[in-house]
This record gives structure tokens, sequence and C-alpha cells, in this order.
């Protein structure tokens, strides 16, 4: 059976992306352990930006923030090109159906709104090196900012997943994320802002 064939949304409960035991424990975890993971190292690398490389405090600030700002656009395009992509063939399928599909069909299992400790550390070695590649030392003070972007990220969106809306003015998070799982999977990319979702036109037409 194709993984990805089935892709009725549950109201609730889970389901095993693996046989083997191991590979299925990595596919799952407590939200808080893959955000402490990305903390711990965003400040690691924070601290090794002041006493290894000297960046001056005015410079890592502004670094900081455009790294912050700058994931936001990295969830849009990853969560609509990645996740979302076409999936003509049956590696596509497999890719979208493990990192991102089973989350549409099981979006109420706490196990897997967020990347776990495996794929956290890895993935952000891999952001990393890119960034040195591009700014060098300069990565050390962006990147953290890049992945406390994640966090606040990752934190909404489990927060989205696993408790009611509030009554404030966050309850707009709710609604905006749950038009994309149940009603529009093609539309509303973002979710911790709608900023790119109206920047590239991905919102939903109003009916006349």
């Amino acid at each position: 059976m194709d993984i990805a064939e089935d892709r009725k949304i549950k109201g609730s409960g889970t389901k095993n992306l693996f046989e083997n035991p191991i590979l299925e424990k990595l596919t799952r975890s407590h939200f808080s352990v893959p955000l402490t993971i990305l903390a711990i190292i965003s400040i690691s690398l924070a601290y090794l930006s002041f006493t290894q490389f000297n960046i001056a405090t005015t410079t890592f600030v502004i670094l900081f923030v455009l790294g912050f700002f700058s994931w936001t656009l990295g969830e849009y395009l990853i969560h609509r090109y990645v996740f979302h992509m076409d999936d003509d063939k049956r590696w596509k399928r497999w890719i979208t159906y493990t990192f991102h599909g089973i989350h549409h069909e099981y979006p109420k299992d706490k196990d897997r709104i967020v990347m776990p400790p495996a794929g956290a550390i890895i993935i952000s070695s891999i952001i990393f090196g890119g960034f040195w590649i591009i700014m060098q030392n300069y990565a050390f003070a962006f990147v953290p900012g890049f992945l406390i972007g994640y966090l606040a990220y990752a934190f909404a969106h489990y927060a989205i997943h696993a408790y009611q809306p509030p009554k404030n003015f966050l309850k707009w998070l709710w609604i905006y994320h749950s038009i994309h799982h149940y009603k529009h999977p093609d539309k509303y990319f973002g979710v911790s802002t709608p900023i790119w979702d109206y920047i590239f036109n991905t919102i939903p037409k109003k009916k006349k």
C-alpha cells in the first residue's frame, strides 16, 4: 500500500510510520525536548559569538533580529515547497507524508507536532553550516535568532494543536491554521505570521 494513499483527517489517535521500534521512536517526542535542545544550541552559539569571535553587541542584535525574522520566510517556504510539494512521484509522496502528511492525517497527535530531537540536531547543524559558508563568523549571531524564530513557531504550532483557542487577540492564530488543516491545505502556509501568504498570494479567495 502506498504510504500516502489514505490521508483522511482523523479526529484523534496516532499511527506508526515504521515497523522498526527504534526508528518509530525517533519520529516521536514531547515538544519540550527538541525545543530545549535548540535553545541550548542557540545560547551556546550566542555565547561563542561574544567570547570567541568578539562580535560587537550592536552587530549581534541586528543579526539576531534578522535571523529571527528570516525564519518566518523559511517557515513559509519549507511548508509550501517541501511539506506540500507536488506528490506526483512515489519518493515525493514518501517525503511529504513522512515529514508532514501524517501530521495532517492525525493533527491532534501531540508526539508529532514538532520536530523530534534527532531531526532537530541534524537540521540545525545543516542550517548552521549553510549560513556559516555564507556569513562566516557572523553566523554565530544570525543562527541563534533563526533558531529562536523556529522555537517561537514550534511553541505556537504546538499550542494551536494541543489547546483550545484563547479568548483574546491570539485566537486568530488558531483560526488561521485550522483553515489550512481542515479546509484549504493548499493555502495559509504561514503558521506564526500570515505576512508571506499575503505577499505570495496563498490566501483563500473570498466568495462573492
